[in-house]
């Protein structure tokens, strides 16, 4: 753990004094005139700004010399003495001073302008595109199926190379912030009282479509970005991590800079940052997987509500107009039997008896129910103390038949084996190859198949045992045929590991 966690950061004092609305209100606007690159700044430009609000009407010079002091020991501003309009010895005696807010200040007063805007509720959003710009960039860093020695990145400038990284990792850090934010946003409680009440259903499909349109995206794309990342070598993170520190390191700057070292690993850090992400790591899953499951769960939740709610609604509707309207058809009846016949198809038979019969024995619709055989049943006596004759059985033993069965089973296992083996070239079976395969045969690579698509590695195991791994060789589409159809997918190889 480094030692800089340990010590105390004097600058964000000013927020939390008895005096903070006089403070605030002085770096708020130096922040705003370095906003408009405005770095330096005399007390009376300050005074002024500051008299304009009635809360400073007693305000005076000597309070703001104070104020001013006061913010440069906690390092909020930087001091320098103005020489340059000096007439006598006195007036450089005076320390006539400007000021200038430090980088420190200038990142606290953004952070906390972005606080007010907020408000009390979360944020973010779930942009699809973000993906999108995710893999662009990777295929621009990283090398394809096709490509062993002449990387792509070898084509492009150490400064190119730099807005490469800059676009994947800036795109990464606001999907994992804008999702966070968004999902927390729909959890709150002040979103699900939102959801109790009957508005919400006006936007209910439009949010629904938004979070599916999301988890489209998410699943094409997600499967091309981890096939990627377990593709791309350590020595290619290596080289490109390398250049990401040269360029660094040409940057004119009068401090000290970091040694090359440390910034490689920073790079390679935040790499591995990246990686595990969408990977996972150490057998851990992903946070990807957690995106997912919470997206879907809350897909789930919103239509959830909107069921209840639509329930709800309906059960309190008022049917006084449907009630007239009934009343209205009876009123018209010309007699008391007709208006029975109403009732029966308007409420049904009342006090009708529930008869049982048989299985019919045709599926005639036409044959009358006077054409059927009878159905015999027997009544039994309905009192607690009523039990059936039984009488003792002797133990059957079906040992032959089970073992005629058990050796059915095996030798059918063993010819399916037969046609599986039959289709497996060098460790490996590519679809693309395949001829016309037997239905089992189709049925068991897609059961292969699908056992690999929920696996993050796309590793899974076989009835026997054997670990499988699958990988897609290309965006082209196949024809698997079977006797009793064709099936179109991707290209897949299946390759077996051990």
């Amino acid at each position: 753990m480094d030692n800089i966690l340990f010590n105390s950061v004097s600058e964000v004092t000013y927020l939390t004094t008895g005096s903070t609305w006089r403070y605030r209100a002085i770096l708020r606007y130096f922040y705003l005139q370095h906003e408009q690159l405005r770095y330096y700044l005399f007390p009376e430009e300050v005074l002024e700004y500051l008299k304009e609000s009635p809360h400073f009407a007693d305000y005076n010079e000597e309070l703001l010399q104070q104020d001013l002091t006061q913010l440069v020991n906690w390092k909020n501003l930087i001091p320098r003495q103005d020489t340059g309009k000096v007439y006598s010895i006195e007036d450089f005696k005076k320390k006539r001073f400007r000021y200038q807010c430090t980088p420190y200040t200038v990142e606290i007063e953004r952070m906390v302008q972005r606080l007010e805007q907020m408000g009390q509720s979360f944020g973010g959003s779930l942009e699809k595109t973000l993906f999108i710009r995710i893999l662009e960039a990777l295929t621009k860093l990283t090398p394809q199926a096709d490509e062993e020695i002449d990387y792509r990145i070898n084509k492009l400038s150490n400064e190119g190379l730099y807005m490469v990284w800059e676009d994947l990792q800036g795109n990464f850090k606001s999907l994992t912030e804008n999702a966070a934010d968004y999902l927390a946003y729909l959890q709150s409680e002040k979103i699900e009282e939102m959801m109790m009440t009957e508005a919400f259903l006006v936007y209910k499909d439009a949010l629904t479509e938004y979070l599916r349109n999301f988890m489209t995206v998410l699943q094409r794309t997600s499967f091309r970005i981890e096939a990627i990342l377990e593709c791309t070598p350590t020595e290619l993170m290596q080289q490109i991590s390398s250049r990401l520190a040269d360029h660094d390191q040409n940057i004119p700057r009068l401090e000290e800079q970091p040694a090359k070292e440390q910034l490689v690993q920073n790079y390679l850090l935040q790499w591995k940052g990246f990686k595990s992400w969408f990977l996972g790591y150490e057998g851990r899953e992903s946070d990807l997987i957690f995106l997912q499951n919470a997206t879907t769960e809350t897909i789930r939740r919103i239509t959830r509500f909107a069921q209840r709610l639509g329930e709800r609604y309906h059960n309190f509707k008022s049917r006084r107009r449907d009630y007239l309207h009934l009343a209205e058809w009876f009123h018209k009846c010309r007699d008391l039997s007709e208006a029975h016949k109403l009732s029966a198809c308007v409420f049904g038979v009342f006090n009708s008896r529930h008869l049982y019969a048989g299985v019919k024995e045709t599926e005639n619709i036409y044959a009358e129910i006077w054409d059927e055989n009878p159905t015999e049943l027997t009544l039994r006596p309905r009192v607690r103390t009523y039990r059936e004759k039984t009488k003792t059985g002797a133990v059957e033993s079906h040992q032959k038949e089970k073992q005629r069965l058990l050796e059915q089973y095996l030798r059918e296992k063993e010819a399916e084996q037969k046609l599986v083996n039959q289709i497996i070239r060098g460790n490996r079976i590519s679809l693309a190859e395949l001829p016309q395969v037997d239905t089992y045969i189709r049925k068991t690579l897609l059961n292969w198949i699908g056992k690999c698509m929920t696996n993050p590695r796309l590793i899974g195991k076989t009835e026997n045992g054997h670990q499988i791994r699958l990988t897609l060789v290309d965006d082209q589409e196949i024809i698997l045929s079977s006797p009793d159809g064709d099936l179109c997918m991707p290209n897949y190889v299946i390759e077996f590991i051990n």
